[in-house]
């Protein structure tokens, strides 16, 4: 039967979830952040000259034996015990047998039937609901080399004249994490990876980036005729598996994607291939790759070079309690203790700020307010406008608080304090040395200021006038004069209620 795509329009995706469930299950793989790959002591930092990190194991030459890289293991046990998994008090590596290029054992180190962890979950919010997604297993493995396909217009083998292989992939560490198939929707399998990626980050034993591969993830999709109210869910349809999705809207995309052409396929009469998938980014859509190998194709057997792995109840509770605050209930922290709202969080999150917000707060008297207005408004813009991270700036959580310290006394203007952070970021010094070196304390003296005003009236006696007459919204430009007398050194809210004082309107 053809794989092709369906010859009639696609269905809408309202009508197609109206009319089937969709069934989804997720496969993430994590590299880990060890210094060292999985089974050999080279190097994993990304970035490298092709095959510059390679060694006689990860390229599988005759006669390397692997030794198993104890840090990724148990980095593999913290991720497990955070999805409140059962870690295997005995488990063993299995070699997973197949061929490409980009393998050059011609098998992958894996688990099969012993996996280190299993029968966990984690839950995630949509709209407001709690969905809980089952964690089936958690699992160790090497990672495969990276091929380039050269000279076509898609990038894959398909149409390129000839291709090139890096190693310096292959042999990094990975866990993979496969979900029951829970999720029901491409908003929820979004939530899913989002909310596994901050939790895998909160460990610190990945830096999770999707941009370059270092999270990836594969979504299954199929689906089943909703049944009538009264009877049975139906059987689960076959699944296409769309493979090594890179951004959390890809995810979200493909599935929905799948849906719409899963049940125009269904609709049509056709059948639905169990096969691997590609999303193509820019045309929104998935084409067909190769059929599924199950795992009978794989002719997994136990690996004899490698010793089973015996983890004492010790060992385990000991990483249990190394276990640091995870997002879930820091977000239900900082709700109660600083006034947030969820929204809130995403927001700070997303714009890559919410720890040195919190840092803002710890380190001075900065209130939660304030600690997010300038961190979320004003410090993340300057980072995106020079290319950097929030962290990445030459500004600290203390200065930040300092700032806010200064605002909240009346010390400074909000201008006053762009002003100051300007400085501060030039290396000026710290935002008190910033603000005696710039002269940009706030004008407060009462004397400086009535002469200001006073000199502003008598410079526009029209506008003065209608201020008196009772037009009150007319003394905004005596403000500006005195604001710009005193070169934006004094506070707008005190220069007009010293206006309309010297004006009889107070």
């Amino acid at each position: 039967m053809s794989t092709a795509a369906p010859t009639s329009a696609l269905a809408s995706y309202d009508d197609a979830i109206a009319r089937y469930e969709p069934v989804i299950g997720l496969e993430t793989h994590v590299e880990l952040g060890t210094a060292s790959k999985m089974f050999c002591g080279c190097a994993t930092a990304f970035g490298a000259e092709p095959n510059t990190q390679v060694c006689p194991v990860c390229l599988g030459l005759p006669g390397s034996l692997p030794v198993v890289n104890e840090a990724a293991v148990r980095f593999a046990v913290l991720i497990g015990l955070a999805l409140h998994c059962d870690i295997a008090s005995w488990c063993r590596f299995a070699r997973k047998n197949y061929f490409y290029p980009d393998m050059p054992k011609n098998f992958q180190i894996s688990q099969y039937d012993e996996p280190l962890c299993t029968d966990g979950y984690l839950d995630v919010e949509v709209d407001g609901e709690i969905h809980r997604v089952g964690i089936t297993r958690v699992h160790m493995e090497e990672d495969t080399g990276k091929s380039l396909h050269v000279g076509g217009s898609t990038g894959r083998i398909h149409g390129a004249t000839h291709s090139l292989v890096d190693y310096n992939r292959a042999g990094i560490p990975l866990v993979e994490i496969v979900t029951e198939p829970d999720v029901r929707s491409p908003e929820v399998a979004r939530a899913y990876v989002d909310e596994l990626r901050e939790l895998i980050r909160a460990l610190g034993v990945s830096d999770v980036r999707m941009e370059q591969g270092s999270l990836r993830c594969d979504a299954n999709v199929s689906l089943r005729l909703r049944p009538a109210p009264g009877e049975p869910d139906a059987p689960f349809g076959t699944r296409s598996e769309t493979k090594n999705l890179n951004s959390l809207r890809s995810v979200e995309r493909a599935v929905r994607y799948e849906i719409t052409r899963q049940a125009t396929r269904l609709d049509d009469g056709e059948r639905i291939v169990q096969e691997t998938r590609h999303f193509d980014e820019n045309a929104g859509r998935t084409s067909s790759g190769r059929s599924k190998e199950e795992a009978t194709d794989y002719r997994y057997f136990p690996e004899p070079d490698l010793a089973p792995l015996a983890l004492s109840a010790e060992y385990v509770q000991t990483q249990r309690a190394s276990l640091p605050e995870l997002p879930a209930a820091r977000r239900t922290r900082l709700i109660a203790d600083h006034g947030y709202t969820v929204r809130d969080l995403v927001d700070l999150r997303n714009a890559g700020v919410l720890d040195l917000v919190e840092q803002t707060i710890a380190a001075g008297a900065a209130n939660p307010v304030a600690a997010r207005k300038w961190w979320l408004n004003e410090l993340a813009r300057r980072a995106a406008d020079s290319g950097v991270t929030p962290a990445d700036l030459a500004i600290t959580p203390a200065d930040v608080a300092r700032i806010t310290v200064l605002i909240a006394g009346g010390e400074l203007t909000d201008a006053l304090a762009r002003k100051v952070i300007d400085g501060v970021l030039a290396g000026e010094g710290t935002p008190d040395e910033v603000v005696t070196g710039r002269g940009l304390a706030v004008v407060a003296d009462d004397g400086a200021l009535t002469a200001a005003v006073d000199a502003a009236i008598a410079g526009a006696p029209a506008i003065a006038d209608k201020v008196r007459g009772g037009k009150l919204n007319a003394v905004g430009p005596l403000v500006g004069a005195v604001m710009k007398a005193t070169k934006g050194q004094a506070d707008a809210a005190t220069i007009r209620g010293l206006l309309l004082e010297r004006l009889g309107v107070s």
